[in-house]
């Protein structure tokens, strides 16, 4: 019977991780629609810069992304908004410049190429589409996710863990 409800108890936690992680990747793919909205037309209609717009396209996906995960995804409403705040800026800035610069590094490295030059022909100045969503895969998952997930919505005392490390010197 034990062993019953060990086993019904993991699958329940296996479940709950999964509804978990869909919905973060869902919260996920809307910033990403609007990151990518956002920087495809600053680029086609304005003109801008590619990696300016990445840039530009990163922040406004990246706010989008928070907010929906404090109220749906992680329910973080124990949290104080500006811990959360703080924590996701963190997170925030590494995958702003994770994703743009893997954006930039990726399109260079393919546009020296001949033949993605010959596979894309005339729309080879558009290669920095195919990097962007490569690239943003890639952060979705190893690195927004994770650290979002044990560190941005959960409340840390830190101020009682730097403590307790100092005086367990």
């Amino acid at each position: 019977m034990a062993d019953r409800v060990k086993e019904e108890s993991r699958f329940l936690g296996w479940r709950r991780e999964a509804w978990l992680f869909l919905k973060a990747q869902l919260s996920a793919q809307i910033a990403t629609v609007v990151d990518f909205l956002i920087t495809i037309l600053l680029v086609k209609l304005f003109a801008i810069y590619y990696l300016y717009a990445t840039f530009v396209g990163s922040i406004i996906g990246g706010i989008v992304n928070c907010i929906i995960n404090y109220e749906w995804v992680f329910k973080a409403g124990d949290c104080k908004k500006i811990h959360v705040a703080l924590k996701y800026f963190i997170v925030w800035g590494g995958s702003i410049l994770i994703n743009t610069w893997g954006t930039f590094a990726l399109t260079e490295w393919l546009s020296g190429m001949e033949w993605v030059n010959g596979l894309l022909g005339h729309y080879v100045d558009d290669v920095f589409i195919l990097s962007k969503i490569s690239v943003a895969f890639l952060v979705a998952f190893f690195w927004n996710y994770y650290l979002q997930r044990v560190f941005v919505y959960r409340n840390h005392d830190i101020k009682g863990f730097l403590k307790q490390r100092l005086e367990n010197k």
